[in-house]
């Protein structure tokens, strides 16, 4: 435990209104039940049906397992701050829900990047497509996102149980995330938030330029088929893929890449949504 004279933490969440409360509770208790059995039924659909077992669908199989695991650390306790009077979160827990969330962040990221490579052979190199996305490539790449995101997570979570947080234990926020948490601290907190750059470099500014050459490849590969309808289902296999990495790196940079002391709780509850929230639905 870390030695500091805070035990508990207050997330204030979205809204003190009481009116406005119970209309946000009955909009993200509909948006997480979305989001975790639609991603839930995919898991199912994946595993049950063996005709299912190629590598763009277990890719997209561990996608949906690290969105159900995204909401499912975020949505409930903020739905619970919503319905109750209890606000508060133990040290523990919240430490507990920032390495989950953190883990889950970088997990997508890493898959976003491993999902388009998949793509760009499939496309690019269609008749080698199974020889170079075997089952062993697919073990090492899913093996790949997991050590990335469980080193991510103990690092961020490590630097953070060595804070002290000796004033105010109020989060202005509905879940718990780095940014805020360093605002908050009494401690020097140059450290995290120069792992915080690191990691926003290497793996958001690093796996979205990696993305960004293999959609170039994409493109390039779809503008040489020769028929509209062959351009059309190329373009059809990536099109959601690349929406959706549009609509979570955008956020998430604009989160992390700042220092604490410029951290806007109003405007970046906001931001926070669609990353946790939107992409995952």
């Amino acid at each position: 435990m870390n030695e500091s004279v805070v035990t508990e933490f207050v997330i204030l969440g979205l809204t003190q209104n009481p009116e406005l409360q119970q209309v946000l509770f009955i909009v993200f208790l509909f948006i997480y039940l979305v989001a975790f059995l639609g991603n839930a039924l995919i898991v199912i659909a994946i595993i049950s049906n063996t005709t299912l077992h190629t590598p763009m669908y277990l890719l997209l199989l561990a996608l949906a397992v690290v969105d159900v695991i995204c909401t499912t650390s975020v949505i409930p306790k903020m739905l619970e701050t919503m319905l109750t009077s209890r606000k508060t979160m133990s040290y523990g827990g919240y430490m507990s829900q920032l390495f989950f969330f953190t883990w889950s962040l970088g997990a997508e990221m890493v898959l976003f990047t491993t999902m388009a490579y998949d793509r760009y052979v499939a496309i690019c190199f269609p008749l080698c497509y199974s020889a170079i996305m075997n089952h062993q490539m697919c073990v090492a790449l899913l093996s790949t996102v997991m050590v990335i995101a469980v080193t991510n997570s103990w690092v961020h979570t490590g630097l953070i149980l060595r804070l002290t947080f000796c004033g105010s234990n109020t989060i202005d926020h509905f879940f718990c995330e780095i940014p805020p948490l360093l605002a908050l601290s009494c401690s020097p907190v140059r450290i995290n938030e120069g792992m915080v750059y690191v990691a926003e470099l290497t793996l958001a500014v690093g796996d979205f330029t990696l993305t960004c050459v293999s959609y170039g490849f994409i493109i390039v590969a779809i503008l040489r088929i020769r028929t509209t309808e062959g351009k059309r289902k190329a373009f059809s296999t990536c099109s959601s893929h690349l929406i959706l990495v549009s609509l979570f790196y955008s956020p998430v940079t604009y989160t992390y890449i700042r220092p604490a002391s410029s951290y806007t709780f109003e405007r970046d509850e906001v931001v926070a949504a669609l990353y946790t929230l939107v992409t995952p639905t």
